[in-house]
């Protein structure tokens, strides 16, 4: 071989083996970022998300109807507020996210106090689901007996719909400058004086219901306070400067931002919500409904993981992107990408490995068990999804393009899995099953048509639309 090709070959294998290198070394020092970012946020979801769960335990010691009532507030009437609430609070989580990244951090207060005004109207507009309760849930087929235990409980935790206001505009003002170990100390801390509480209150003093309601309304209130008080105290490196009028300037076109969020996380966050409702309308439906509140279970904390990293992405992605960087954006949602398959995998292998035991975790019905192992694949295939789908979720948060995904989700869900689930369940008789399979239908629809808009968008393009969105809504502010 003629030395000169030889050297051209050698110098290319140099090279290819330098770019792989750098490529391990930038991938490893973006996923110690996003560790970093993602640990504390998935134990913030797991304490948060433990707090009603917790609640709903204690109160299956009571008695049957005292675990419905607060089961079904949680799921059912919570879990709307939750998912409203979470929604429009996300609108900061692309704002405040790209303001950090642009290094204009005055805006950060303002903002969440924007947040406040906005998500406390929610509230307000709410009232009624949590006001008129029992008609709404025997709407949806809930037996009268547990729709108006449900509906009493639901009264009581009123205070509960005003502190998720309070609370998701906290949370994306912290997690946009990356004060993550903060709020999991806090959360921590209040999930371990919750339980505590919870047992004295419910079993020890026999308070039941009103003791469920308490410790749960407080540990929620407990957590804003003392959030606010690291805020205020610290000041928050600049981004807290005081309580401001401005906070009331531009309210409309924040809304607007916060409504297309709320529409996109709302239409995922209630979508496997339904399953549980439509399973209720099967024949003999006792078993398919318990089995498939089995799998939900399970899935709501392998959410939690996902979740963590829906939180971390957003931030990388908004925080680059305000900066300017468009290149460091794309390679963190490489990066999330790669790190939350892998995740999911390991899921699914685990969910599969233990599908004959698992149920019996849950149930002493071997009917229900059986029933439970029969989704066992679905639950997996669930699990897998759950690594990249929520992940692309915090993407778009992240970028920008609530709306465009608001649209996508109505479309892959509700056009799509919606339908074909109910065809596949009612129509062809596959039950439980066919039901959650079309749905599944839809949400790798979604996923897939995620991947494509991630992979064909101009970066570049993303920074500059980011940079400009920092300039107008920071204008105001910076003049004042």
């Amino acid at each position: 071989m003629d030395g000169g090709v030889r050297e051209g070959l050698l110098e290319r294998r140099h090279h290819q083996e330098k770019g792989g290198q750098s490529f391990i070394k930038e991938f490893r020092a973006e996923s110690k970022t996003l560790w970093k970012l993602s640990g504390p946020a998935i134990f913030t979801s797991i304490c948060q998300y433990s707090l009603g769960a917790l609640s709903q335990t204690f109160a299956g010691q009571v008695g049957e109807i005292e675990l419905a009532a607060v089961s079904v507030e949680n799921s059912v009437i919570a879990g709307l507020a939750f998912g409203a609430m979470l929604g429009m609070g996300s609108a900061l989580e692309t704002l405040c996210g790209q303001a950090y990244g642009a290094g204009q951090v005055t805006m950060l207060g303002v903002y969440m106090q924007r947040s406040w005004v906005i998500l406390l109207a929610t509230a307000c507009a709410l009232l009624p689901l949590y006001i008129f309760a029992p008609p709404i849930l025997l709407f949806f087929g809930e037996s009268a007996e547990i729709s108006r235990a449900a509906g009493k409980f639901a009264l009581w935790m009123i205070p509960q719909l005003f502190a998720y206001a309070m609370n998701f505009p906290i949370q994306k003002f912290l997690q946009s400058q990356r004060k993550m170990m903060a709020m999991a100390w806090i959360s921590g801390i209040v999930l371990v004086l919750h339980t505590f509480f919870s047992w004295l209150l419910i079993l020890k003093l026999g308070w039941g219901l009103v003791g469920a309601a308490l410790t749960l309304n407080t540990s929620w209130w407990l957590i804003i306070v003392v959030q606010l008080i690291y805020i205020f105290y610290t000041k928050s490196d600049g981004a807290w400067g005081g309580f401001s009028w401005l906070a009331f300037q531009d309210l409309f076109g924040f809304a607007k931002l916060s409504l297309a969020s709320s529409i996109m996380l709302c239409l995922e966050f209630w979508y496997f919500m339904i399953l549980v409702v439509i399973a209720g309308h099967l024949e003999n439906p006792v078993v398919p409904v318990d089995a498939i509140s089995i799998c939900m279970n399970i899935q709501g904390w392998d959410a939690m993981i996902s979740f963590g990293f829906n939180a971390a992405i957003s931030v990388r992605v908004s925080n680059e992107l305000g900066a300017g960087n468009a290149r460091a954006a794309k390679f963190s949602v490489v990066v999330v990408s790669i790190t939350t398959v892998f995740i999911g995998v390991v899921a699914m292998v685990a969910i599969l490995a233990t599908k004959d035991v698992f149920p019996y975790l849950f149930t002493n019905s071997e009917a229900v068990a059986k029933e439970t192992t029969r989704l066992s694949i679905l639950l997996a295939l669930t699990a897998l999804l759950n690594g990249l789908q929520p992940v692309l979720s915090g993407v778009a948060v992240g970028a920008g393009w609530q709306s465009l995904v608001a649209y996508i989700n109505i479309g892959c869900y509700y056009i799509v899995g919606f339908p074909l689930g109910i065809l596949l369940g009612f129509v062809f008789k596959f039950g439980a099953m066919g039901i959650w399979g079309g749905m599944i239908g839809g949400v790798c629809l979604q996923t897939l048509i995620l991947i494509v808009i991630t992979s064909i968008r101009n970066w570049d393009t993303e920074a500059k639309k980011a940079v400009n969105r920092v300039r107008k809504w920071g204008g105001a502010i910076a003049d004042h």
